[in-house]
């Protein structure tokens, strides 16, 4: 007879922030110490509940590879339960051991640890001054950390890896000699983690190398043979099309589950979900399955979810490993988003929405701009992307020929689509000159322009010793810095033509320029083809026709604004000109723009503040891969022997380690615009920042809680050794 009963366990649950961690044992469920979270027996099932501040919850089922179909039964059960008791907001997520999902392996931060046997053959989670402790663990992984426990045999090792010899009073972390110093680092983590956590900090740590094994090994092991070599990690998976969805609608899952489809391919629009229903987003090409949960669906209906998803991965021949992520409406995770092009948070403070203000989201608080505050706010500086307020030196060169030319600073600030532009920055801080090198590329430049814009900007970057830092901008996506550095003037982007002496094509008689202001108040006037369908309440307009120029100011708009529209309508010429506010245009006005249209009247809403995600670009396992960091991460994730990519949502960093090899120099350029090219929610064109270990600016640092500008100065390897 299978669980009745809500388990004496829930009267704890989600009481304060934090984890619980619970092992199901026979059809019940027991608490695992908190010291002993991250090992996981694989002959048993576990229920995971972590709780925030907000309160939120996420609750996960854990598998065992080698658990029973009673006792996964049992997890869906009081996972069930967990979520009823919790109200019916918690987001659930399946996990299989060996393919967790992100958010499971951000709690474990220094590894899991996977051990043979379970509740069935009679082993329990203690932490044990029992000395007589003879195992062997394999770790594996550069972002997630994960110890294997093998067999107690030479035959395990291999020459690329780690593996901890754990004989109770001793633990030995054994390196092989293929394996670099970043996989040594994370090594180093699990092996402190078993001495204090496990054996309550009474063993011996010692670092030993592949060929100086001490006695006791070879006593443990027997007579070392000759170890193969490390064997590069076999996944030949094409991700070329990992980011592809289909979303699909739910109808009876209670029951005789149906499917019917919604959309066949990412993005998705917010609206085609409907309250009282439930969906399935299926990203099952790169193993992940979410559903979603109505607000107003009907109840057997919402608790049937999981059920139909591991249904939908039967149908579809799915591998039994796919991640299942079932989200509540207005739960929904970063990763399930992703696949919506114009998904908007409510941003709800009180009534049932708060119970949702969901982990690492909560805590990515807005700060306003307050220019005076950029030296000692960083976070306020990344967030905004501003290193300083713009009002260091400035030189600015087009790209001509094959070479740069420079432009006459009279015209600084003015950008032709049909040309491409160095911009170099120059400005101190911290008693230290610091440069920023924009590469802006317009849209109607041509491919021979691109490359040389590209080679220039290296060779510019070169002369300066390689300490500047390169941002390249496409037209119409310039951050925030970029359009202040024009001394109180905006930033003015004509849709093409260009700037060369007798290149000038004519421009249309009809011009329409589009006024907006950042949430740095720098300005910036766009031009956009002339039709009525570009207006927005929210800004001004100057429309430029053959015998008027229009100022038109929408409902929304700033002082600001209004200011660098008289800008634009000075180097326009035609004369002064006439004022319009919305809502009362004369005639004249629509017929010079083709006539009246629909255009953007809803007030805009404040940015959302996405949290920043990181990824490793790494060739270590024979292909050049990018794979996100889990949980909240920290400047120590940033691997000196890689590349890294942060993805603040504005503006995408790669942050190059000293010891990256040429072909992760190289190759993670192209990694970041592939990134932003298959990103599901069609972010196309975002500023992409390339600075390197030790020279990073605080747009970069300010997204790292606690940055420390020295760790590096000393190796962290020998610092984590001190702890041995």
């Amino acid at each position: 007879k299978m669980v009745e009963r809500m388990p004496r366990e829930f009267q704890t649950a989600g009481k304060e922030p934090g984890l619980q961690v619970w092992r199901v044992e026979k059809m019940d469920l027991k608490p695992v110490l908190k010291q002993l979270h991250g090992n996981f027996f694989t002959g048993d099932c576990y229920v995971l509940l972590y709780t925030t501040a907000a309160p939120s919850y996420y609750i996960h089922m854990w598998l065992g590879s080698e658990s029973s179909q009673d006792e996964k039964g049992a997890a869906a059960i009081f996972t069930t339960q967990l979520d009823d008791f919790l109200g019916g907001g918690p987001v659930q997520f399946r996990e299989v051991q060996n393919n967790e999902s992100l958010t499971f392996l951000g709690y474990f931060k220094s590894g899991i640890k996977y051990k043979q046997g379970g509740v069935a053959s009679g082993f329990q989670h203690v932490v044990t001054n029992d000395m007589n402790v003879k195992r062997l663990l394999h770790i594996k992984g550069r972002r997630a950390i994960r110890a294997t426990e093998v067999d107690m045999s030479w035959s395990s090792f291999n020459r690329g890896d780690c593996f901890i010899i754990d004989l109770g009073k001793d633990v030995f972390q054994w390196c092989g000699s293929e394996c670099n110093s970043f996989e040594r680092l994370k090594a180093s983590q699990v092996a402190i983690d078993v001495r204090d956590n496990e054996r309550n900090g009474r063993a011996t740590l010692l670092m030993i190398e592949e060929g100086g094994e001490p006695q006791a090994v070879i006593d443990a092991l027997g007579p070392k043979p000759n170890i193969p070599a490390g064997s590069p990690d076999d996944e030949s998976v094409d991700r070329s099309n990992q980011k592809k969805g289909a979303l699909y609608m739910i109808s009876d899952a209670a029951g005789s589950m149906k499917a019917s489809v919604v959309a066949q391919t990412s993005p998705f629009k917010q609206e085609m979900l409907s309250p009282s229903e439930c969906y399935i987003l299926d990203n099952g090409v790169d193993s992940k399955i979410f559903i979603w949960k109505g607000p107003s669906a009907n109840t057997a209906e919402r608790n049937a979810a999981m059920k139909a998803a591991e249904q939908f991965i039967k149908e579809n021949k799915y591998p039994r490993h796919t991640q299942v992520q079932v989200l509540p409406g207005g739960g929904e995770t970063t990763l399930f988003k992703q696949f919506f092009c114009n998904w908007k948070d409510k941003d709800q403070t009180t009534g049932p929405g708060q119970a949702y203000s969901l982990g690492r989201i909560a805590r990515v608080v807005q700060v306003p701009f307050d220019s005076s505050g950029l030296h000692t706010n960083k976070t306020m500086a990344a967030q905004h992307g501003m290193v300083d307020d713009g009002s260091g030196k400035v030189q600015v060169w087009r790209v001509e020929d094959g070479d740069q030319v420079p432009v006459d600073p009279s015209s600084y600030g003015q950008f032709y689509g049909g040309d491409c532009y160095l911009v170099l920055y120059s400005y101190r801080l911290g008693g230290r000159e610091q440069h920023i090198i924009y590469t802006w590329q317009g849209l109607k430049c041509t491919q021979d322009e691109l490359a040389a814009s590209a080679f220039l900007t290296v060779r510019l970057d070169d002369s300066m010793g390689g300490s500047p830092v390169q941002v390249r901008v496409t037209q119409g996506q310039e951050p925030a810095h970029l359009m202040s550095l024009f001394k109180g003037k905006p930033m003015v982007i004509h849709l093409g033509g260009t700037s060369r002496k007798g290149g000038q094509s004519r421009v249309g008689s009809t011009r329409l320029f589009h006024i907006r202001q950042s949430s740095t108040r720098a300005t910036r006037a766009v031009e956009v083809e002339p039709s009525a369908a570009f207006l927005n309440t929210n800004d001004v307009f100057v429309l430029k026709s053959p015998n008027t120029v229009f100022l038109w100011r929408g409902v929304g708009a700033t002082e600001e604004e209004l200011a660098a529209a008289q800008y634009v309508t000075t180097f326009l010429g035609g004369g002064s000109a006439t004022e319009v506010s919305e809502g009362k245009e004369p005639a004249g006005f629509w017929s010079a723009l083709g006539g009246k249209k629909e255009y953007q009247t809803s007030r805009s809403l404040q940015k959302m503040v996405k949290p920043p995600r990181l990824f490793g670009c790494s060739n270590k396992t024979g292909r050049l891969i990018a794979e996100e960091v889990p949980g909240d991460f920290n400047q120590s994730d940033l691997a000196t022997d890689d590349v890294m990519l942060l993805d603040t949502w504005d503006q995408i960093f790669l942050w190059i380690g000293n010891e990256a090899n040429e072909v992760e120099r190289t190759g993670s350029a192209k990694i970041a615009k592939d990134y932003v090219d298959s990103d599901p929610s069609g972010r196309r064109g975002i500023a992409i920042t390339t600075i390197k270990q030790g020279m990073e600016p605080p747009t970069f640092t300010g997204w790292f809680q606690a940055w420390d500008p020295k760790l590096w100065e000393t190796d962290p390897l020998e610092r984590i050794r001190a702890r041995f």
